[in-house]
Formats: structure tokens, C-alpha cells, sequence
């Protein structure tokens, strides 16, 4: 079971990177971290943009997965523009029937809520199977000078990793028949 997680920021020291490489070391998930080496251009529908290697990265490994997390933080109640253009390279070939788990990481108070709907949105249009359980993380949730998900706060993510492995590996056996 292939998972790989989408880190939809870009700040590079963002509290997103921060649950990326938490959830990455904590359950061996692959990353694409679109802050960093993974990041590619502003999306302009040109062929061209195509043979790009970053491009070429992101299709390869969002194609190859059997599940997707992808992460963002909560930008003018909306995913950040950097995930979205991200996701505008790719199409339902990508995600279609593909379980796809939403996590969103808000400045705190009632934030990231319209991140996930955005997100939801955005992967009914690419046919993705969003899975139901969906996870905000606040500041609170994060030691910072350890660079993870606090302990207590990781009991949510436990829930949102088996969620999305049950469908996950229910989407194996229907790619199978």
C-alpha cells in the first residue's frame, strides 16, 4: 500500500511541513513537499509544462499512489494557492476512485474548516473518493522544538490514517477486478 502525502504550503518552516515530516516519519508515508524541491510553476495549460521534471514528479508519484493525504494550511478560507495550482497539473486519470484523506492546518480558533470544503471541492471535480474523516490541526497540537504532532493531538491522526488505509484497501481490491 502505496500512501503518499501532498504538503500543500509554502512556507518551508510552516506548521504544515511540520505535520508532513511528523506523519512521514510516524507512518513511513512518501512525500511530495511542493515548499521545497517538489515545488512546480504556476500552471498555465501549456503542453510544454508537461516535460517538466517537476512536473513529471508530482504526476508520476500522485499516479503510482494508492492513497493521498494531502495537507494545506487555511489561506482567505480557502486550500493555498500553491496546492491548488499543484493539483491543476493533474486530472481525474490521477485521482479517479483514488481514496484521498484532508488534513488542514488553521492559525487557530475556527479556522481550516473552509480549507477541507475547498479541497473536497476541488477532489469531487478530479473524481477522487474523499474519505469522510477529515482532521483541522491548531497551534496547540505541535511541539515545535521537536518539529511533530503533540501526542494527544496524534490520537487524531491515528484515526485519519486507519480511515484512510480501510478505504485504501478497499480501492486495491475493486483495482483488482
Amino acid at each position: 500500500m502505496k500512501i503518499l502525502m501532498i504538503n500543500g504550503s509554502p512556507r518551508r518552516n510552516g506548521r504544515t511541513g511540520i505535520a508532513t515530516r511528523s506523519i512521514a516519519r510516524q507512518y513511513g508515508v512518501d512525500v511530495i513537499d511542493l515548499s521545497g524541491e517538489d515545488a512546480v510553476p504556476l500552471y498555465t495549460g501549456e503542453d510544454e509544462q508537461e516535460q517538466l521534471e517537476s512536473v513529471q514528479k508530482l504526476s508520476q508519484k500522485v499516479k503510482e499512489a494508492d492513497g493521498i493525504i494531502l495537507a494545506s494550511p487555511e489561506y482567505h478560507n480557502g486550500m493555498s494557492g500553491v496546492l491548488k495550482n499543484a493539483l491543476d497539473f493533474l486530472g481525474s486519470d490521477h485521482f479517479q476512485h483514488k481514496p484521498v484523506a484532508l488534513l488542514a492546518v488553521a492559525g487557530g480558533g475556527k479556522g481550516g474548516i473552509n480549507a477541507l470544503n475547498n479541497m473536497r471541492t476541488v477532489m469531487r471535480g478530479l473524481y477522487a473518493n474523499t474519505i469522510p474523516r477529515q482532521l483541522v490541526l491548531d497551534p496547540i497540537c505541535f511541539e515545535y522544538q521537536q518539529d511533530s504532532i503533540k501526542q494527544d493531538s496524534m490520537k487524531m491522526v491515528d484515526a485519519l490514517i486507519s480511515e484512510l488505509k480501510l478505504y485504501t484497501k478497499s480501492y486495491l481490491v475493486l483495482k483488482e477486478e
